[in-house]
């Protein structure tokens, strides 16, 4: 008897476990796929628009599904809608990209946007990351903190 009572309180206490967000806190953890993992928004030293500088400032994005992803058209993006769109780039599983503002020659771990200024305000922030279709996969926001980058 225990049993039954138990299998039919599980759909009722998942489904009050999911509105409540302690199951799955963001869509990219729902789909058990790609997620912003970490943006350092301040690079280190003082910031000189050198492009080293600039490559200093990235996001980085984690694919934690079992199978591979292709990021082709999806976009990152900043509360101020500098936008970078992802070209053909399958994101492996288990597996890492880190877009940079400046330039530099894309490899399969770092991307470059191509960007002559800083994109991530040091102050607060917010980086999105949307499918092609626009569906937003998900967001990291930060606000003025000691420190220069973010887990999210």
């Amino acid at each position: 008897m225990r049993t039954v009572r138990l299998r039919a309180a599980l759909p009722a206490l998942a489904g009050a476990a999911l509105l409540t967000g302690t199951l799955l806190s963001t869509p990219a953890q729902a789909a058990g796929g790609v997620q912003i993992h970490r943006v350092y928004f301040d690079s280190p030293g003082t910031d000189t628009r050198s492009n080293s500088s600039l490559n200093g400032e990235w996001v980085q994005l984690k694919n934690t599904g079992r199978s591979a992803v292709s990021l082709k058209g999806w976009v990152l993006k900043d509360a101020s809608n500098h936008k970078y769109s992802f070209p053909n780039v399958t994101l492996g599983a288990g597996k890492y990209v880190k877009v940079h503002t400046g330039s530099g020659r894309d490899t399969t771990s770092d991307k470059y946007q191509g960007r002559r200024a800083y994109v991530w305000n040091n102050t607060s922030d917010t980086a999105t990351l949307t499918k092609s279709n626009g569906s937003k996969v998900d967001t990291c926001s930060w606000t003025t903190r000691n420190g220069s980058d973010t887990y999210c």
